[in-house]
């Protein structure tokens, strides 16, 4: 300010605001804290108005308003989002009663590398240590909103009601130093949307028979994305699932029309439903705006090697355009690009296979088509019936395989075509062509009901596991569920994954809850006499590679044995614990009795119990995070799922020994009593785990062979294995709150969860090649994408930051443990669940990948198709909707 004349000039900077003071400080109610509190009250009114119609928001103290922003932001913004009350002034402290489900998900610069899923009506707060402003764009509002900061103690805030399901793109200009401007992208997920949109995500078909065959095929027919991609991968032992012979890569067809000729790839696809029968429709071009369109429909018979197809001109036209007279011909050309290998190899052309195919490949007689029999184990028929087959060999080279090449493998295939068919297709008189690997092929009546029978098939499934018809998500998850269900002897098994997975001991009996949860009990019997068969002094196979099932490095197979023995009683009473597994009379019960026994006597793989404690000591990579050479998560010690797991069986154990229904009892511990163990290891587990600075529970006692419990070193490291802590109801109360809303905060992305948090390692986790060489940041051992050469950058990624789909049900499962009475926290869990279906949107279509990358853009790795993924959206989905413990409904009722 300066005088001139007589006047005084007082020059305004841009935007500036001044007030006159004949004092030199703010007087109350004035200055940066004034114009703080009036923002922080404005908030509130803003947030009220998002939830509550502005005729009803009560007169607002805004002091007091302010104050809760201040002080209990996510407190005050869940209370004022309920249903239950609509006064904004009152104080949120923590009273006697649980605290409700707090439906606020926090967001900072820290979260750009992923996308963050948000459950709809959840509050997202982003906060900063700096001011910014903030730009929201919601895909279903008309109009983007900007908001600036408000700053609440230490931090600024802006917040955003989710109230429509979609895409939240932010847009952020944080005035640091440096000033910074960050895009972000949130999901918001509402259990209540459609399930799978109509035309949305059909990319790849896979077709099963029931006994660990497959048939992987493109919407763009004849494209290759992988070796595993096949139209045959027969599994040719009539047994038990073996390593899946590929007979057929592909198939290539060109129609004929009026002599235009348009090859069937996406060019000329009009449409495809992965479901099966998968289901084809092109539109093929004829001159003069004449054309036609063709509908392929193609299945695996149940039980048989052999793959149906059905070609025919549809009654009804779904294009524009005049669809060609009847007396036009329309004719097919068709190939079939064969193969001769285990499905892990690659054929490639060289003079061994060229006289290899030349040599075994014949002329049907009886049918047009060929034969190829390059020995009596192993042989492959594909015939028409009608038309004519050429023979015309021809082969294909360098056919490239993208997924193999991103993962440092063999980047390309070859393939041989021995001739190809000719067929004419007249409206109203379909085609049929059948592959199959079968010495006995499948009969006419078999060929021309085969679409019926899928149907028939999955109607029957449909009624026995109780889901309602217009439970579309249920429905189709049921649907993917019956792909991995196979047979093992006169059992029953289940895959792990498509493509190149068989069966697993803990995947199998993971998978196996959610088969409950399908009606389908007999089929879980079975499975638990299979493995009960296979558990000796305590152990269960790790992996089965045909019959051999010595492989038994696992810790938690034989707990999840328990687990589903758990689930089945639930549902079918305590006789079924009498279930003979065995010839000899074995019972579900002695199995369960062994396998405790064998843990606390030590098992002759290394498991041993720490008799102090009552907790179970694990080996090197025995746990589901198991890779090993390099071993990217060893966990050699007290693995926390071990313990959750192995208290539920030592309670189910006392449970039964306590029973009076008068069922059989199982054999006492030497020491005590199964009551004296359960409540001992638990007390132990308890003590022992929590991280109270954390917030969270040890992932793992750290311990050499020999070592005590009480002498481990706790692993801090935050990983989604606490979860079953909480599930399993071993972990409750606050604990069991401030677990979940870790995990939220650091592992949650779409539909999956990472499986290490983002956050320095306290003990350092170093990963080491065979040779010693270090691979990793030890004190930051996070790794967001699975991708590159295995040993050097797919292991140590695979359990450091990977998202599993497996685990984030379990997440679902939690939240309504930790809250267990309030109906907020159980519609949150069924709305995260349905972040799962964006996964359907990509990859194989209709079914759930095994891992997806920790960072966005979150692309899918690993199996594309992988059971415990589908089993446990399954299992969780039905015990929300049902309320069941098991997901599933008690025998008796409808």
């Amino acid at each position: 300010m300066e005088e001139n004349l007589g006047n005084w000039i007082l020059t305004l900077p841009p935007g500036g605001v001044f007030c006159f003071s004949d004092i030199q400080a703010p007087a109350a109610n004035a200055g940066r804290q004034y114009r703080e509190t009036r923002a922080r009250a404005a908030l509130a009114l803003e947030c009220l108005c998002q939830v509550h119609p502005i005729l009803q928001v009560p007169r607002l103290d805004w002091k007091l308003a302010s104050e809760c922003v201040d002080q209990n932001l996510p407190g005050w913004l869940s209370h004022i989002s309920s249903q239950a009350s609509t006064d904004p002034g009152k104080n949120l402290q923590p009273g006697p009663q649980v605290a409700p489900y707090p439906n606020v998900v926090y967001w900072s610069s820290q979260d750009r590398p992923r996308i963050l899923p948000v459950a709809v009506r959840h509050w997202i707060v982003v906060r900063e240590n700096h001011p910014f402003r903030i730009r929201w764009s919601h895909e279903g509002k008309e109009f983007p909103s900007n908001q600036a900061s408000v700053a609440v103690q230490d931090s600024h805030v802006a917040v955003y009601w989710a109230e429509q399901a979609g895409t939240l793109e932010m847009e952020i200009q944080i005035y640091g130093n440096p000033k910074r401007e960050i895009h972000a992208r949130c999901l918001i997920f509402d259990a209540n949307q459609a399930a799978y949109p109509p035309g949305r995500g059909n990319h790849m078909a896979l077709l099963t028979n029931g006994r660990g065959a497959m048939s992987r095929m493109h919407a763009d027919l004849g494209s290759i994305r992988s070796k595993y991609d096949c139209l045959l991968g027969a599994n040719l032992n009539k047994r038990i699932p073996t390593d899946r012979h590929v007979f057929i890569k592909r198939i290539r067809i060109w129609v004929h029309a009026d002599g235009f000729i348009t090859p069937l790839d996406h060019h000329a696809l009009l449409g495809f439903n992965a479901n099966p029968p998968a289901r084809w429709r092109f539109f093929a071009p004829a001159g003069n705006g004449r054309s036609v369109e063709l509908e392929l429909i193609m299945d695996m018979l149940q039980g048989s090697n052999s793959v149906v197809m059905r070609l025919q001109r549809p009654k009804e036209r779904t294009s524009e355009g005049t669809e060609l007279p009847p007396e036009c011909r329309v004719s097919l050309t068709i190939r079939f690009d064969i193969e001769d290998r285990n499905f892990h190899t690659e054929t490639q052309r060289n003079e061994e296979s060229e006289h290899h195919f030349n040599q075994h490949c014949r002329i049907l007689k009886k049918h047009p088509g060929f034969e190829f029999t390059p020995s009596p184990e192993r042989s492959l028929k594909v015939w028409a019936d009608q038309g004519i087959y050429h023979q015309g060999a021809e082969w294909v080279e360098g056919i490239p395989h993208p997924v193999e090449q991103s993962r440092g493998q063999t980047s390309k295939g070859d393939a041989f075509s021995p001739g190809w068919f000719e067929l004419t297709l007249d409206q109203g008189h379909p085609c049929h062509i059948v592959a199959s690997a079968e010495r006995e092929p499948p009969s006419a009546e078999c060929v021309a009901s085969f679409a019926n029978s899928r149907q028939n098939q999955e109607a029957r499934r449909l009624a026995q596991s109780g889901i309602d018809a217009s439970d579309t998500w249920g429905r189709h998850l049921l649907r993917a569920l019956e792909a991995f269900v196979v047979q093992r002897d006169d059992g029953c098994t289940v895959v792990a994954g498509y493509p190149w997975f068989l069966d697993w001991g803990r995947d199998s009996l993971i998978a196996a809850r959610g088969m409950l949860s399908a009606g389908m009990v007999d089929e879980v019997t079975r499975l638990l006499k299979v493995f009960g068969r296979f558990e000796s002094q305590g152990t269960l196979p790790n992996t089965i590679h045909g019959e051999n099932a010595s492989n038994r490095d696992t810790s938690d197979a034989p707990l999840w044995y328990g687990i589903l023995c758990e689930d089945l009683a639930t549902l079918k009473g305590p006789s079924i614990y009498q279930t003979k597994v065995h010839s000899d009379g074995r019972t579900l019960l002695e199995v369960l009795t062994g396998i405790a026994t064998g843990f606390m006597q030590g098992t002759s793989n290394g498991i041993s119990m720490d008799r102090a404690s009552g907790l179970i000591w694990s080996p090197s990579h025995f746990t589901w995070m198991d890779t090993n050479y390099p071993a990217g998560t060893p966990r050699e010690g007290y693995p926390i799922e071990i313990q959750a797991l192995w208290i539920r069986l030592l309670r189910q154990l006392a449970q039964c020994s306590e029973s009076t229904s008068g069922t059989p009892t199982p054999t006492e511990p030497p020491e005590g009593t199964w009551r004296d163990w359960y409540q001992r290891t638990s007390d132990a587990f308890k003590h022992q785990f929590w991280i109270e600075e954390k917030g969270w529970p040890s992932d793992v006692l750290l311990a050499p062979e020999g070592t005590s419990a009480q002498e481990a070193t706790p692993d801090q490291a935050l990983r989604s294995n606490c979860l079953w802590g909480v599930s399993l109801r071993v972990i409750e109360g606050d604990r069991a709150r401030s677990t979940v809303e870790a995990v939220r905060q650091h592992l949650l992305i779409p539909g999956a969860l990472r499986s290490l948090a983002p956050l320095p390692s306290t003990p350092p986790l170093s990963i080491c090649d065979p040779q010693g060489n270090l691979l990793n940041d030890p004190v930051n051992p996070y790794w967001g994408r699975y991708e590159g050469e295995e040993d050097t950058r797919r292991k140590p990624a695979y359990h450091n930051g990977t998202g599993w789909l497996w685990t984030f049900p379990t997440f679902c499962e939690a939240i309504v443990a930790a809250w267990p009475h309030d109906p907020a926290a159980h519609q949150a869990a069924k709305d995260y669940l349905a972040s799962m279906r964006h996964h359907w949107q990509e990859g194989c279509s209709g079914q759930l990948p095994e891992v997806i990358d920790g960072d966005a853009p979150h692309t899918q790795r690993g199996c594309d198709a992988q059971a415990w993924s589908v089993s446990e959206a399954l299992r969780v989905w039905r015990k929300l909707q049902t309320g069941s413990p098991t997901g599933g409904m008690p025998l008796g009722k409808p």
